[in-house]
């Protein structure tokens, strides 16, 4: 941590975006809009677009279903799928209260990846009327990205939905998330001079981002034994009776206890972290969840995710003055955002322009790699490991790759160059940002003031 800031002023920092958030809501009344993507000519130009000279388009898909993309931007058009029941740290808020989580996702889907997205906030919990409604929705979107849903019934929605679903569907609370993490730990872990199959690992949660986190650390190399689990009562190990009471609810966390955690060790997170050389942690919201003497245990060099929201589990300075050498969250107004905000555009952006049927765990690693690779590329250290949010070239080099193994897999309809690919996804991605600029410099869009 600096010595020209001090932590009032950080602390002042942290809050900054929540006051500014109330401001520019109020003041710009949500964050998306539908406008035209078509020249409109003049007035005559609706009997084009609509009755009567679009009953030709529509019969022209009803004899061929494959003009559907070619005539209409269902291809790039995709929907944000919550029942608003684990929404950022603050749990189950209901669809109205989380609708502005959901808007803020397409906007980042829109401003980043060049995607169109819909927010909708379903009125149900049931995990089947979820799987049911989704499935009626497949026809007006080209995939779907399912958002903030509480464990364990994420697992199931999305298990069922890949299975049954026509359209590609990801969790972005496990899949995105998962992809970013391992992004970060990549790079970390060479900052630091350690081996993915050689570090003793930690992951505190065991809700839909740690699962899949697992799931991708263990396909990069990490071990099952050197790794250990630890959720609200401790760690997964198996004496854990209380889940096996339960082990068909909860078959992640049982299949944890049954293959993490080679030392059977027990205990709470204090004990799960001694020599540890990684925290990874989806937690709740802070701070004072994880403390600095826990983050003493660790081993040198530590690697500490801290990655609750809205507040990391412990300030990052925190954990810094305690040993960590380096520590990521998931705010953008930190160093280090291992945030799937750099994640699920791109890997969209590369889905829809090849077509891909489903989004696989193979498809995230190259994500993963990509955005490491271009990281430490362009220069990495320990305050500066993955790409941020600005940097659109990671967008563009994340979505090709993406886009390029769909084809490798042999689940993309569309059969496509790696430089003609690039150019499809910067034309997108730039027009996107560009469509802003201008609706901004038009006064369309009203600048934004918070002071």
């Amino acid at each position: 941590m600096s010595q020209k800031v001090t932590k009032e002023e950080l602390l002042a920092k942290a809050k900054k975006p929540a006051e500014d958030a109330m401001k520019l809501h109020a003041f710009y009344r949500g964050k998306m809009q539908t406008v035209p993507k078509c020249q409109v000519r003049d007035y005559n130009d609706f009997a084009i677009y609509y009755t009567p000279g679009v009953a030709e388009p529509c019969r022209a898909i009803k004899a061929d279903e494959s003009k559907f993309g070619e005539l209409t931007n269902r291809w790039n058009t995709i929907a944000v799928v919550s029942d608003c029941t684990r929404v950022l740290g603050l749990g189950d808020i209901g669809p109205k209260a989380g609708y502005p989580v959901m808007e803020g996702k397409c906007l980042l889907f829109k401003y980043l990846g060049g995607v169109d997205a819909v927010p909708i906030c379903l009125n149900t919990k049931d995990p089947d009327e979820i799987i049911q409604a989704v499935k009626w929705l497949q026809p007006s979107f080209a995939g779907i990205n399912l958002e903030d849903i509480a464990n364990p019934k994420c697992f199931y929605i999305l298990d069922r939905l890949r299975a049954e679903a026509e359209i590609p569907v990801w969790h972005d609370d496990q899949q995105g998330t998962a992809t970013v993490m391992l992004a970060g730990l990549i790079n970390a872990l060479k900052i630091v001079g350690k081996k993915m199959n050689e570090v003793r690992v930690v992951l505190m949660g065991s809700g839909a981002a740690n699962v899949a986190s697992a799931r991708l650390l263990f396909a990069s190399g990490a071990k099952p034994e050197a790794t250990i689990v630890v959720d609200s009562k401790g760690i997964l190990h198996p004496e854990r009776n209380d889940i096996a009471e339960k082990k068909e609810e909860y078959a992640d966390k049982w299949r944890f206890c049954q293959t993490t955690n080679g030392e059977k060790r027990t205990g709470g997170l204090t004990e799960a972290l001694k020599g540890a050389d990684v925290l990874i942690s989806y937690a709740k919201s802070g701070p004072g969840v994880i403390t600095p003497e826990q983050v003493k245990v660790m081993a040198k060099d530590a690697i500490c995710f801290i990655c609750a929201n809205p507040i990391p589990e412990i300030w990052p300075w925190e954990a810094k003055e305690a040993g960590a050498r380096i520590v990521g969250t998931g705010r953008s107004d930190f160093p280090n955002q291992v945030n799937n905000s750099v994640g699920f555009p791109a890997i969209f952006r590369g889905v829809l322009d090849v077509g891909a049927k489903t989004i696989t765990d193979e498809m995230c690693i190259v994500a993963a790699r990509s955005l490491a690779k271009y990281a430490e590329e362009r220069g990495m250290n320990e305050d500066n490991i993955v790409p941020t949010m600005g940097e659109t070239g990671a967008f563009v080099q994340e979505a090709v790759d993406v886009g390029m193994e769909a084809q490798k897999e042999g689940i993309a309809s569309v059969k496509i160059s790696r430089e003609e690919l690039r150019s499809k996804v910067e034309s997108m991605i730039n027009s996107a940002k560009a469509t802003h600029d201008a609706l901004v410099k038009a006064g369309c869009i009203p600048r934004a003031v918070t002071d």
